[in-house]
């Protein structure tokens, strides 16, 4: 992979052949929007525009056909981007990123363009249990298509900021390999939340309670999940144990809600207990 961060930062004709023709390859969009926010990353946004626009326009051509995930997650992986390059910080560009994404739910981009009424009567005609089940809510009061409305949107903003949150990950570590070989693996093990930025959590949760704004409470954990995994990542490190570890936590925590549940409240005390801070002194 580090072959093509290679050839695509020999110059912006380059970068925006290659992060054009990625992103109009259907499931490739994530390396056109890496592209693109290594780009942003070495050079900045100004520099950075003539490829993000490249990835940007067949990201658009997929919209117009019904999928909106690659234009957004090349959006939103620029945007994180531009917040990493300025104040290097992981974690302001991760909140930065979950709070973009949940204003992208709350403006309903991510629905369908027929919304999701046309999408609920087809699950009727084809399922009678969800029949049943969606009459079995609408007896309750319960207003089946707004509860369908947010499910999309909330499904696909995860999915969209799971991805540029990956593809940023993968633009920081071709920008280490290429001018700062290992400076992203030191980086990302440092990574945690300051006390500040998880009070900055916790308030805009709130925020979005009592507004009733769902979106903020369905991305706004993503960034103290990312710290956690951090920290598993760095105490693995500092502790000098096998890769295999690593392993068998991703499928922990890809199979199991236990996992994910341990791994936040790890990331929440660490933020003010500084693990591996502590960890690191004691060695």
């Amino acid at each position: 992979m580090l072959t093509i961060a290679r050839w695509v930062m020999r110059g912006t004709p380059y970068a925006v052949a290659g992060a054009a023709v990625t992103t109009l390859i259907p499931w490739l969009f994530w390396l056109g929007a890496a592209i693109a926010a290594l780009v942003t990353l070495r050079r900045g946004l100004s520099p950075a525009l003539p490829v993000i626009v490249a990835a940007a326009v067949p990201s658009g051509w997929w919209w117009v056909q019904g999928d909106v995930i690659p234009l957004a997650s090349v959006l939103l992986v620029t945007l994180m981007a531009v917040v990493l390059r300025s104040r290097l910080r992981w974690s302001e560009a991760l909140i930065v990123g979950a709070l973009a994404g949940a204003v992208m739910i709350q403006l309903g981009v991510f629905l369908p363009p027929g919304g999701s009424g046309e999408m609920l009567d087809q699950l009727r005609q084809a399922s009678p249990e969800v029949e049943r089940l969606l009459s079995d809510l609408g007896s309750q009061g319960v207003d089946t298509e707004q509860l369908a409305s947010l499910l999309i949107g909330g499904v696909t903003g995860l999915i969209v900021l799971i991805a540029a949150v990956g593809c940023l990950a993968l633009a920081r570590s071709w920008q280490a390999g290429l001018y700062n070989p290992g400076g992203f693996r030191e980086e990302f093990h440092t990574l945690r939340l300051s006390p500040r930025e998880l009070a900055v959590l916790v308030v805009l949760g709130v925020v979005g309670a009592v507004l009733e704004l769902p979106g903020l409470g369905m991305l706004l954990w993503m960034p103290l999940l990312v710290a956690g995994i951090a920290l598993v990542h760095g105490f693995i490190g500092l502790k000098g144990m096998n890769g295999l570890w690593l392993v068998a936590f991703y499928l922990l925590l890809i199979t199991t809600w236990p996992m994910i549940l341990i791994v936040l409240l790890l990331a929440f005390i660490d933020a003010f207990a500084n693990i591996r801070g502590r960890l690191a002194s004691r060695n």
